[in-house]
């Protein structure tokens, strides 16, 4: 049997930066707070609160000082946290605050804002508030319809359209080239394609790995968006695919049948879980 693993497989930059600066808080402060869920994996928050972190939905729940998380927060937070006299620690990703400051200059130079992504996923609650109030958030084809109609009784002629970092490199461009033939010719077009760099490298490499293997194991928080994403491609191109938080959910029997397995991890995934799942199935099948 042979076993491949991604080389993009776990932790993304901002994903070990926001646990490694939480750790390093953690060495000081046995009792440091932080707003919703660090990351996307159940696997190290549990780490990280036995360690003393707190989570809290709420700002006010906290004790003058609390954690900003990976995907980021909405514009609101940081104003409240002000009047409050509440410590921001920011280790929202880099690519999720980059999307922040687009928004605002766009909008503050009078651009209407489509912004692609998930309505209920942190990341994009965030972005969207700092789109104002001229925005549109789509999440399926079947709404830009309705974008595009509310863009035009905006009566602004410059559209701007940014998308969540996680969100499906496919669908983006498809939803581009179906906004790009639905608008009059003088709207002045600015398309910013704000999907990370490591998810799009997870996402082509997981179609490369699953279009060869028997076998496809994606691995990672089965609340985490780029992780399901990754199980959409592995199962388009490999039906035996499989999506797991831990080497406890493996099937061994059933796997020793395959002559090829891929594995691969979503940006939240610690090393230490993906070395667990090639050991176990390694030492089975040895």
């Amino acid at each position: 049997m042979e076993i491949i693993i991604g080389k993009n497989a776990g932790f993304c930059y901002g994903v070990k930066n926001a646990v490694v600066n939480t750790e390093e808080q953690l060495k000081e402060n046995k009792n440091i707070y932080c707003l919703g869920e660090l990351v996307h994996n159940r696997q190290v928050v549990e780490k990280l609160e036995n360690s003393g972190l707190k989570i809290v939905d709420k700002l006010a729940d906290s004790k003058n000082k609390i954690i900003i998380r990976a995907h980021g927060t909405e514009k609101k937070t940081y104003e409240d946290a002000k009047k409050m006299n509440i410590e921001i620690l920011d280790y929202t990703c880099p690519n999720v605050l980059k999307i922040h400051n687009i928004a605002k200059e766009f909008a503050s130079k009078g651009y209407y804002i489509f912004l692609i992504g998930e309505k209920k996923h942190p990341e994009t609650i965030g972005n969207i508030s700092f789109c104002g109030e001229n925005s549109f958030l789509i999440e399926n084809e079947n709404e830009i319809k309705e974008a595009i109609n509310n863009f035009e009784n905006s009566k602004l002629n410059k559209l701007l359209i940014i998308t969540q970092t996680t969100f499906s490199l496919e669908k983006f461009n498809l939803y581009v080239d179906i906004i790009k033939n639905n608008l009059n010719e003088n709207v002045e077009l600015v398309v910013k394609n704000t999907i990370c760099n490591a998810t799009k490298i997870r996402q082509e490499e997981t179609e490369q790995i699953s279009k060869k293997v028997d076998f496809m194991i994606i691995v990672g928080g089965k609340n985490s968006s780029n992780t399901k994403k990754l199980f959409q491609i592995a199962k388009t191109n490999c039906k035996n695919s499989i999506i797991i938080e831990t080497k406890e959910e493996l099937n061994l029997e059933d796997i020793k049948n395959y002559k090829t397995i891929g594995i691969m991890a979503g940006a939240s995934t610690p090393d230490y879980i993906i070395e667990d799942i090639y050991n176990t199935i390694s030492n089975y099948i040895n």
